[in-house]
């Protein structure tokens, strides 16, 4: 049995003009109803609540602010869901609307609530359709895009591949529409060779996105094992190609995955709330003997931050204008306020200051290097 993640972006669900690409989502949902019949589980993310809210209210463009987007999606949702609901019915399949914030993701106990309602719908053969929650969705707490939003739930559900639809052919070495040159990049097995690459933010007039969201969703489910590809979903045959293992658009091969669940939730799904900077003893102890790390090895705190948010930890930036390297990420023990009193401080040191603190700042077992 595979389990895959579809994630329809919104301009394949809808025209230019908010209105629902009928025969689009009517081949998605055929797709999902083959899938469905021979076994397999699958699970839709879906954007285009506020593309339908904007059509309906008659808004002529997306807003801009905030607040003008929650209702347009509160406007959108439910219609657009009808829709996916109906043409499953249609199918013999039973959906189940599911709406995720980012708080979901980034608190633990959410995130564990998530996966079982999801492996229970899975469990009793629902098909759950996911799309963020834009009414309740903020700058400071939002997905983004639903690039990923599908990428998470991936991780969240363990499947083993990830389709993003979109409205181009796949991952070029530059963008298409500027330059016709350009030309697609069938496989990927080296996140760091596409620095090289044009990969830009564009989007569709109703859309968040653009491909640079879609690959940083492809290093995340390949960094989990789940294989991924981008394609264009307009396009009749796209889905049932990849469905059938036929090479479609662009391919990210799924890598040895490195991270527990636990710290695949940690690197991507839990926001940062300070930065550590640390020296070089540190950086070795950390790196090299997969140590915890102590308020003796810190030279700098920054930010204000609670004890259990999660921090950046980055190595202590050497010479004049030298730039800090990113090393990871952790939860840390101590509040931001605390750990500026001990900084520098061996363990008893640090006792004599805070009798009740723990030895280390950041456990091992609470910390994921990149």
């Amino acid at each position: 049995m595979r389990r895959v993640v579809i994630k329809l972006g919104s301009s394949v669900v809808a025209d230019d003009n908010g209105e629902p690409r009928m025969e689009v989502l009517s081949r998605v949902c055929d797709a999902l109803a083959e899938l469905h019949g021979s076994g397999d589980e699958a699970i839709l993310v879906t954007s285009g609540a506020i593309a339908r809210g904007i059509h309906v209210m008659e808004l002529g463009q997306r807003p801009s602010s905030i607040r003008e987007l929650q209702a347009a999606s509160a406007v959108g949702q439910g219609k657009l869901y009808r829709v996916y609901d109906e043409l499953l019915r249609e199918r013999g399949l039973i959906s189940a609307q599911v709406l995720l914030t980012f708080f979901d993701m980034s608190a633990r106990t959410h995130y564990l609530n998530a996966r079982q309602t999801l492996s229970t719908l899975l469990e009793w053969r629902v098909l759950p359709v996911i799309n963020e929650n834009d009414t309740t969705a903020t700058d400071e707490i939002s997905f983004g895009d639903n690039d990923f939003l599908a990428a998470q739930v991936a991780v969240l559900i363990a499947a083993q591949e990830l389709i993003l639809l979109s409205d181009i052919d796949g991952l070029f070495t530059a963008d298409p529409r500027l330059y016709p040159d350009a030309r697609l990049v069938s496989d990927v097995s080296d996140f760091a060779a596409m620095e090289a690459l044009e990969i830009g933010h564009s989007s569709s007039p109703l859309g968040s996105g653009g491909m640079r969201s879609k690959v940083v969703a492809a290093d995340m489910a390949t960094a989990a094992g789940i294989s991924t590809v981008i394609c264009n979903g307009l396009r009749p045959e796209a889905l049932s190609a990849v469905l059938a293992g036929e090479r479609e658009g662009t391919r990210f091969a799924a890598r040895e995955a490195r991270y527990s669940s636990f710290k695949l939730w940690l690197k991507y799904a839990k926001p940062a709330r300070g930065t550590l900077v640390i020296d070089a003893g540190a950086v070795r102890a950390v790196r090299e003997g997969s140590a915890s790390l102590l308020p003796v090895g810190i030279s700098e705190v920054r930010g204000d931050f609670d004890a259990g948010d999660a921090v950046e930890i980055v190595e202590h930036a050497r010479g004049d204008g030298g730039t800090s390297r990113h090393l990871g990420k952790g939860i840390c023990n101590y509040s931001a306020g605390e750990l500026r009193q001990v900084i520098g401080l061996n363990s008893a040191a640090v006792r004599e200051v805070l009798p009740r603190a723990t030895d280390e700042a950041v456990h091992r077992d609470y910390l994921v290097l990149d």
